[in-house]
């Protein structure tokens, strides 16, 4: 198990290594002029030279990365172009919310799915499957913007004309506001990306169950006479598990990076936020952190699911 986790490790801190060469050569590639933008239109242009400067975009491309890394490894991943405040403290007050949203939204797309999925499973073609399978499709059809609007609609406006405050328009209030503040800026969100997730975990789980209920073991245990749910639960459900766990995985890691369209759909001051203005502005120092915290994201994220592989099935060893 150590040499496992220590070669992937490895893997990883090449893999972000890269990521960070490749975004730091195309902003470089991109047609823009940060020092212009900064310093207005009519600006001089010992002005423009002179910011160029202070920012060390007149130094060889090499050297800015050389810098950027030396930097970062240190803990220090420069400061935001345009509001001159460490990149360290904006990704310092955005994670907070998305974090808190994909937490929030992973628990109950999780719980939805697998519990839909494994009813699905064990009442094949029955009516409820049927009716589960029409929620999966519809909810899977329905991008997550369309979600979003049409739950602030009937869920905020609709409600706020009846005189029914319950949830707010959007925005954010932290934890140190009050636990029902917090769920209350969050659970529309947290519909939003858990409704549409669900119904791909609905689906997968189902599969992976019929699946595995077919085995020769599964017979076994019910020709011993084991109650039928601990056959479905013990036995059938932690060996489906195992393509949930990896989709779960990779979601939760690329989430974690920004939900770039529910945080902008819900005016929440996420990393997705943060990443989509700092494109905007093409403010280098942001992007490549936003970048490189999404990548260390679905790297970790990939690793806890390769360790779940051995706890969920104990025929899988790492080695």
């Amino acid at each position: 198990m150590l040499r496992f986790l220590i070669r992937r490790t490895a893997l990883g801190a090449v893999v972000l290594w890269l990521i960070s060469m490749l975004v730091f050569a195309l902003f470089f590639v991109a047609p823009s002029d940060v020092a212009r933008t900064l310093a207005g239109r009519q600006a001089t242009p010992e002005t423009v030279a002179l910011i160029q400067h202070r920012l060390g975009l007149d130094l060889p491309i090499w050297r800015q990365y050389l810098g950027f890394v030396g930097r970062a490894l240190r803990g220090d991943l420069g400061y935001d172009y345009y509001h001159q405040v460490p990149v360290t403290t904006i990704i310092a007050t955005a994670a907070p919310v998305t974090l808190s949203l994909v937490v929030g939204a992973a628990i109950m797309w999780l719980s939805l799915g697998v519990f839909n999925g494994v009813m699905s499973a064990i009442r094949p073609r029955s009516s409820l499957d049927r009716g589960l399978t029409v929620f999966a499709l519809f909810f899977y059809s329905m991008p997550s913007f369309l979600l979003g609007l049409l739950l602030l609609y009937f869920l905020y406006f609709q409600l706020t004309l009846a005189g029914i405050t319950i949830f707010p328009p959007g925005g954010f209030a932290p934890l140190s506001d009050g636990v029902v503040p917090w769920a209350q800026h969050l659970i529309l969100p947290w519909l939003t990306l858990a409704l549409v997730s669900a119904a791909i975990y609905t689906r997968l789980t189902r599969g992976s169950m019929l699946d595995v209920l077919g085995e020769d073991y599964i017979r076994t245990a019910r020709s011993k006479g084991i109650p039928e749910r601990r056959v479905i639960v013990r036995h059938g459900l932690r060996s489906a598990l195992t393509p949930v766990v990896t989709q779960f995985g990779i979601d939760v890691g690329a989430l974690l990076g920004g939900a770039v369209v529910t945080e902008t759909v819900f005016s929440l001051p996420g990393i997705g936020k943060a990443s989509i203005d700092a494109l905007t502005q093409q403010n280098q120092p942001v992007i490549i952190a936003t970048v490189l915290l999404a990548s260390t994201a679905v790297v970790i994220a990939n690793i806890i699911v390769d360790v779940m592989y051995a706890v969920l099935d104990p025929r899988v060893r790492l080695h």
